[in-house]
């Protein structure tokens, strides 16, 4: 028989909060990977549903010189941030006192963000494409085409200065962006992430009390993106584009509880691997039709050298996180969950992307994305039983952030949170709970894969909000 205190019912509000907590987080985290439904009395079952809009807005650089990093702010990026939706679902059911089992879904990671107006979106001019980069050096194609042939013959009799040397560089970098540029005109920067997680769950309790568990199984995760650079900010890299196949593959999760039902207490140190994904990549690359064309090849060799079907592997992260609740009164209760990532480990470093850079960066190359710190987030909650079936509930939140300057492809550096919810039980098993969460982000800067700054991003929000259903049997 389920005991009578009602503290520990009082979780399932903290829940409709806790589900969004990481969204527009460090790296690509999105769902926290929750898993407080598996610890939950009796027979279990809940569906989730969170929506997310972020304003993150910024300016772009006005210096769009590939070879210059330094940093003049230009014009405004407008809102990058798209609206994002996702669900989460948990079933779980005890075998008998000492073995339970659970099935959890949700999306853990993903992105989703469009530039629509500045340097991010290509705009097909060829000669203001160079006259920009070259800041009126060069004020058209011709002009540059030109100055490129005046300084060749130098290069090839090896008699140029080295400031010569970085003009000759300059023009032909820059002819090449222009190139690049009016082969993707009109069009937007965009990257979109994508995951689904699903978790099956083994946990043994133990202890005199049976006040232990210990739980673990597989975990299957699926991944698929798609990025498309354009733009005078990305330079040489303007007209990128690639598209990764859906993957499926595989990793665990791990972990020990304690409980105290007589004070509502409950305590979870979660751990979830690494899951390596060898996927398959569509790339497509301007710059290198513009390279092998200057090298003498033909049309026909130029675009099959720009376009390439190759695998690659992408390590998703793994993570800790630690769940924690008590009583503090008959009617109250607190609530703490802490994350760790490591997303100083993760990086995305799609083949012709990587070869390319090569040339320019020695043999290493750049990676596509990739972050300096690791992740740490907490969130910290109050729930208050307000009558028999109403609770009401409140949580603040910080998160770290992955570094900053951070990539173009996602400018913000951590957050600062509020939420409030509610939960209410329509039928003695049934219950709605429904939150909101408002988020300031951190100012961060945008930086491409070479280091080179291209835009400023400060003083934005977002908020979320959440809707559950949940099932609780005896």
């Amino acid at each position: 028989m389920r005991t009578t205190f009602h503290l520990k019912t009082l979780a399932v509000a903290i829940a409709t909060l806790s589900v969004a907590s990481m969204t527009n987080a460090a790296g690509l985290d999105r769902s926290g990977q929750d898993v407080t439904a598996f610890f939950q009395d009796g027979t279990y079952a809940e569906a989730v549903y969170t929506y997310i809009d972020a304003d993150v807005s910024g300016y772009d650089s006005a210096n769009t010189n590939p070879s210059q990093n330094d940093y003049v702010r230009g014009d405004k990026t407008g809102d990058i941030a798209e609206s994002y939706d996702f669900f989460r679902y948990g079933v779980k059911a005890d075998i008998n006192d000492t073995f339970s089992v659970g099935i959890l879904y949700d999306e853990p990671f993903g992105a989703a963000a469009e530039y629509t107006q500045s340097n991010f979106v290509s705009q097909g001019d060829v000669d203001a494409s160079i006259a920009s980069i070259t800041n009126g050096a060069a004020p058209s194609l011709a002009a540059a085409q030109a100055g490129i042939g005046a300084l060749a013959a130098g290069e090839t009799a090896g008699v140029l200065t080295p400031a010569q040397q970085a003009q000759l560089d300059g023009l032909r970098g820059a002819v090449a962006v222009a190139q690049a540029e009016a082969g993707t005109a009109g069009e937007n920067t965009n990257v979109e992430v994508r995951s689904q997680s699903l978790t099956g769950i083994l946990g043994m309790k133990f202890g005199a009390n049976k006040n232990f568990q210990i739980y673990g199984g597989p975990v299957a995760q699926r991944t698929q993106s798609e990025t498309k650079l354009r733009g005078l900010a990305y330079g040489p890299a303007s007209g990128y584009t690639s598209n990764s196949n859906p993957d499926m593959d595989y990793g665990y999760i791990a972990g020990i509880a304690y409980s105290k039902p007589e004070i509502a207490l409950k305590a979870a140190l979660t751990y979830r691997s690494e899951i390596d994904h060898d996927i398959q990549i569509s790339e497509s690359y301007p710059l290198v039709a513009i390279r092998a064309t200057a090298a003498g090849a033909t049309p026909e060799q130029a675009a099959a050298a720009a376009n390439r079907n190759s695998k690659y592997e992408i390590t998703t992260p793994k993570s800790v996180n630690f769940d924690f609740q008590t009583g503090i009164n008959p009617t109250t209760l607190a609530t703490a969950k802490v994350r760790w990532v490591p997303w100083s480990d993760f990086i995305i470093t799609p083949p012709l992307y990587n070869d390319t850079s090569k040339i320019s960066y020695g043999p290493d190359g750049l990676n596509l994305v990739e972050y300096k710190d690791d992740q740490w987030q907490v969130e910290l909650g109050l729930a208050k039983r307000l009558a028999p079936a109403l609770a009401v509930s409140g949580t603040v939140g910080w998160d770290s952030g992955a570094g900053n300057p951070v990539t173009s492809l996602g400018p913000v550096e951590g957050y600062y949170s509020v939420g409030l919810g509610a939960k209410y039980n329509v039928t003695e098993n049934w219950a709605v709970s429904v939150g909101g969460k408002y988020l300031w982000f951190g100012d961060a800067q945008g930086q491409l894969p070479t280091g080179k700054i291209v835009a400023d991003f400060e003083d934005n929000d977002g908020y979320i909000a959440g809707v559950k259903l949940s099932y609780q049997g005896k």
